[in-house]
């Protein structure tokens, strides 16, 4: 590129100096014309003029085919250049096939490396498997496999032979197991008949036993059982055994669902029970030193005193009673009485069983636990702390600070279970068990409630009101508002909602109370739900606080419709309560709530700027759709009219 730009200079160059000397040869040539009518001076040098033009001329020529020959070395420039190009060029060409070739033959090399390594490392299947010996390869393979001539010299072909055997082996196995399989079907065909045989042979049975009971209690062959009961029953407590008499007598009596038994170690019970010894005194007395001079050498830490004290004064009594109260529907309340002897007080345990599933229903975990199960059988007796004033003085010296931390443990201490074991204390509350009757029809309605609200929920829970045919009048034939959702809330998450704080002022929502949210929806309307529902449901009804989120926020407290819908539920109840006992209320409650919705979404005016269908057209048939200033919707609905009206 230089040399390039050093002949194209050149060039320039000489054409410059060529155009000058053209120039100059102009300038003396219009000298010399001029000069030819001048002075003799002038005519003296008009002959130096033409030798000068002469010599301009012939350098003139000379410097054109200097021109001339500078034109020609620089084509030839250019040529060489071009060939000296290609010649670059097509040795380049050359090279990059040559390093085309190389990268190729190094990718081969490589390629042929990995196949090498993936030779060196392959492992074949038949290493996995476990082998015969070649002892016993030689010894049971025929030798139509084995082949000795050929395998002992080869390991190639003994390798080959051995997993020949090893595959003839497993088609004998799977052939034999297969003759097993068939072999077991027979065994369990003639088992499955003999048991079909036995389970015939049942009814006929229980027909023979339930014949033979005249029999049995013509001879008293239940003396035996019940001579033992009574002989263990003189272990009892003073507690225990008044309740187990009182049991008895009304089972007798009143009840033969009542099962009354009795559980526990009797010879701790007995060993209780015996008088102390005076050779046992001096042993005592003996062991009592002995003990003391342990206590000298080894002294206990406060805190292991302290909860050796605790156990020894929460103690319960070696035996406890059992009471197995049998529902119609079949389910059985299990009621566990025990009997703290240093507190001198009785606790009970609860325990339901039935004959159904009672995992479905999420939201119903709570109702058939103990804690919840018999809280406030009676009004104001939630059993978390014990009744017997003279407790707090023992608790105070081993530091205990609540009976209800030891609840869970030792069982809730309710007044009418120390009314029923004879014992009496002094109580706050207004209402205490006086007998056994009483108590024991209030246990059998408290199981069958929680029964029948567990089967409720199951059903809410997959956003299903169950309704009975008994209460199919108290609702219109169709229903459009849903239910969305039913879930289980917490005492705080409840007192935490803006529209139920007027009912927490007023004190109707209490710890030992079951809090739960119901979602109604119909189109865009969302109404929320807080329900209140009292461990004495029936005998009280759930309490509704309703909010409706619908072109904004309202609650009762902002809408006068609300407040009615709520008055609906909560005060008109007696219309829904349904047949004796009332089990359907809760659930009736709810169907009402969504007939209410649909009243107060249908009734609601209309926008006249709005186009179009409108979102809730008119189903129910009412006689007047507002009413007074305040503007209130008909929530009553007529049965068998069908039309709703104003209260």
């Amino acid at each position: 590129m230089g040399f390039l730009f050093g002949l194209h200079l050149i060039n320039i160059h000489l054409i410059s100096i060529s155009l000058d000397m053209s120039s100059d040869l102009k300038k003396r040539k219009s000298k010399v014309l001029r000069s030819e009518g001048g002075t003799p001076e002038m005519k003296r040098g008009r002959g130096e003029g033409e030798q000068q033009c002469a010599e301009v001329e012939q350098r003139r020529m000379q410097s054109c085919i200097h021109f001339m020959n500078l034109k020609k070395l620089n084509r030839l420039a250019h040529m060489r250049l071009k060939r000296g190009r290609d010649q670059t060029h097509e040795a380049k060409q050359r090279v990059d096939v040559l390093h085309l070739q190389l990268q190729n033959l190094l990718y081969e090399v490589m390629h042929l490396q990995k196949e090498i390594s993936k030779c060196l490392e392959f492992k074949s299947k038949h290493e996995e498997i476990d082998l015969v010996s070649l002892e016993e390869f030689y010894q049971e393979a025929p030798q139509d496999i084995s082949r000795p001539h050929l395998t002992k010299n080869d390991p190639h072909q003994l390798t080959l032979a051995r997993l020949d055997w090893e595959l003839e082996q497993r088609k004998r196995l799977a052939e034999k197991y297969k003759e097993s399989q068939t072999t077991k079907e027979k065994i369990q065909k003639s088992i499955e008949v003999k048991k079909e045989h036995l389970r015939s042979l049942q009814p006929g049975l229980n027909a023979i036993m339930q014949a033979s009971l005249p029999v049995q209690e013509y001879l008293s062959m239940p003396f035996e059982q019940t001579q033992k009961q009574t002989e263990i029953a003189r272990h009892l407590p003073p507690p225990l055994y008044v309740l187990f008499v009182q049991a008895n007598a009304y089972g007798q009596a009143c009840d033969k669902n009542l099962c009354v038994s009795i559980s526990g170690d009797v010879d701790e019970a007995k060993a209780l029970s015996k008088p102390p010894e005076d050779s046992q005194d001096d042993e005592s007395d003996s062991d009592a030193e002995e003990e003391q001079e342990k206590t000298k050498r080894r002294r206990p830490t406060t805190g292991g005193q302290l909860d050796e004290k605790r156990r020894e004064m929460l103690k319960r009594h070696p035996l406890s009673l059992c009471l197995d109260l049998k529902c119609k529907d079949g389910s059985i309340l299990h009621l566990y009485f025990y009997y703290l002897m240093n507190l001198n007080i009785m606790t009970v345990k609860t325990k339901v069983s039935t004959s159904t599933d009672l995992s479905t229903a999420i939201s119903a975990g709570c109702l058939l636990k103990s804690d919840t199960l018999l809280s406030c059988l009676y009004i104001g007796d939630q059993g978390r702390e014990t009744p017997n004033p003279a407790n707090r003085y023992q608790f105070d010296k081993v530091g205990i600070v609540t009976f209800s931390d030891y609840v869970d443990e030792l069982g809730h201490p309710y007044m009418w279970v120390q009314s029923l074991g004879g014992l009496n204390f002094p109580s706050d509350t207004s209402e205490v068990a006086s007998h056994m009757e009483s108590t024991m029809k209030l246990l059998r309605g408290r199981v069958q409630s929680r029964l029948a609200l567990h089967k409720q929920f199951a059903s809410l829970e997959h956003s299903m009101i169950p309704v009975s045919s008994e209460c199919l009048h108290l609702f219109p034939a169709k229903i459009i508002s849903r239910l969305a959702r039913w879930t289980a809330i917490a005492y705080q998450d409840y007192m935490e909602l803006p529209f139920t704080r007027h009912v927490s002022d007023a004190g109707l929502a209490k710890e030992t109370d079951l809090y739960f949210m119901s979602v109604v929806e119909r189109g865009t309307a969302r109404l929320q739900a807080a329900v209140v529902l009292s461990p004495r449901y029936p005998e009280i009804s759930p309490l509704f606080s309703l909010s409706l989120s619908w072109k904004g926020e309202r609650s009762g407290r902002t809408d006068d419709n609300l407040r009615a819908m709520e008055s609906e539920v909560n005060v008109f109840k007696n219309e829904l309560q349904g047949p004796r006992p009332g089990h359907q209320l809760l659930t009736n409650q709810i169907a009402r709530l969504c007939v209410c919705l649909d009243v107060y979404l249908e009734t609601e005016g209309q926008d006249d700027s709005v186009e179009g269908p409108r979102e809730f057209p008119r189903e129910k048939m009412c006689l007047r759709t507002v009413r007074g200033p305040n503007r209130l919707k008909p929530f009553k609905y007529n049965h068998p009219q069908g039309f709703f009206s104003h209260r």
